[in-house]
């Protein structure tokens, strides 16, 4: 497995508030989509436009994100003077009160918090869910309220199936199968001991009957507490035990001061329960898309991370040839010192928690796959500090690449899905 080097030096990012807050509720996101620009603006009108290849293409986004610029400002300033939003286009699905009061009324914009918490609960209400539109939604990012995300990733991931009268039974079958899948793996010698003296009275009382009485046999020095040789079960077991306990320990310390992870309360005790079961199964079910990724013997092969990695560079090179000529050629930044952990970790050690879960909507709610979305992802990072990058050296780019800098979250998303439209 390759390392990615500065991974113990990294600072971690401030944490939200509002994931303290036993409400988990956020406010509302805007109902226009902001524009988004790569990094610093540049005077070049190239902004994407590889060399030697036909221009059309890159002046359509160039006029769509003009003209988006042009739609939140006109939309601003018709705020600013009516001190309201602009009433939105009544959705045909969803169909609105003929009365009710002015504190009651809930404007149904597709990016209303409110609206967008009725549409998952909807969805996800049904006796089979409709995975498409649970998708299109998703993409779109979940709203923080009432366990909607961790149903909907469960979903996803297939963890739960589409039939949700199904759900109860498969909790239940898969929650003990993993209480088996542990007590196989941490298992006490005592037990272990137990079983093989039967085993063995058993073979011997077999072999008496046959062969007569059986000769004295040596005894073994492995099986004793105190031994630590390396077929020794106590050693084993101490060895797992320890394991188990490091790991605890990491989940509580994953965010220390949010109260979600290591709280001492009803509240946190209660994302505790069945926690263990349903975090494993649906890791499973996330590794199945990246393990090869994790297989040193598969760095160098078509599905290993170097490929990954490799691929990332030319959809770089692919949209903007002077920007991947700049990093490969003239500062010569070998991708793998920053695109490594990106892949590996899915962003989450570049981002913040609350965009990380953002970043993960999109990534489990893409049709094509999540590896496919994060390559675009990876690129639009790069796309997004370009004429920082251009202005850099070796030095400068590899530290900028390394830290990432904090931006919009929904700006990167949005430059991503450009780069598949392209195509």
């Amino acid at each position: 497995m390759m390392s990615t080097g500065n991974g113990s030096s990294m600072n971690p990012k401030p944490v939200p508030a509002w994931l303290n807050s036993a409400a988990w509720t956020s406010k509302p996101r805007s109902p226009i989509k902001p524009s988004y620009s790569f990094g610093e603006r540049s005077n070049s009108a190239t902004l994407m436009e590889p060399v030697g290849k036909s221009t059309g293409d890159q002046e359509d986004l160039l006029s769509s994100i003009a003209k988006v610029e042009k739609e939140v400002a006109a939309t601003q300033e018709e705020s600013d003077a009516t001190g309201s939003a602009t009433q939105p286009t009544q959705n045909a699905d969803y169909s609105e009160p003929s009365s009710y009061t002015d504190e009651n009324k809930v404007v149904k914009s597709p990016s209303s918090f409110d609206y967008r918490v009725s549409l998952f609960n909807t969805e996800l209400s049904r006796r089979r869910i409709h995975l498409a539109e649970l998708q299109r939604l998703t993409s779109q990012g979940i709203p923080d309220s009432g366990g909607i995300r961790a149903i909907t990733w469960k979903v996803l991931l297939g963890y739960l199936s589409r039939n949700r009268d199904d759900w109860a039974t498969e909790l239940e079958k898969k929650r003990a199968a993993y209480a088996v899948f542990r007590e196989e793996m941490i298992i006490n010698p005592s037990e272990v001991t137990r079983r093989k003296e039967e085993m063995e009275a058993m073979k011997a009382a077999e072999l008496e009957a046959l062969e007569g009485p059986l000769q004295r046999h040596e005894i073994s020095h492995d099986d004793h507490p105190l031994s630590l040789g390396s077929k020794s079960v106590w050693h084993q077991f101490f060895q797992d035990t320890e394991l188990a306990e490091q790991i605890n320990r990491d989940v509580k310390r994953t965010h220390p001061d949010m109260q979600f992870f290591c709280g001492d309360n009803d509240f946190a005790r209660e994302n505790q329960k069945h926690a263990e079961e349903d975090s494993f199964f649906c890791f499973v079910e996330l590794l199945s898309d990246f393990r090869d990724h994790f297989c040193q013997q598969l760095d160098n092969s078509a599905v290993g991370i170097r490929s990954t990695i490799s691929q990332m560079t030319q959809l770089l090179r692919k949209h903007d040839e002077e920007l991947w000529r700049h990093l490969e050629i003239t500062s010569k930044v070998n991708p793998q010192f920053y695109a490594f952990r990106w892949i590996t970790l899915l962003l989450t050690q570049e981002f913040n928690f609350a965009d990380s879960l953002r970043l993960w909507d999109s990534l489990l709610s893409n049709p094509d796959g999540p590896l496919e979305i994060l390559l675009r992802v990876c690129c639009s990072m790069l796309l997004c500090l370009r004429s920082r990058l251009l202005a850099g050296d070796f030095t400068t780019n590899l530290k900028l690449l390394q830290h990432y800098p904090s931006v919009d979250i929904n700006h990167l998303l949005k430059v991503a899905d450009d780069l598949k439209e392209l195509k």
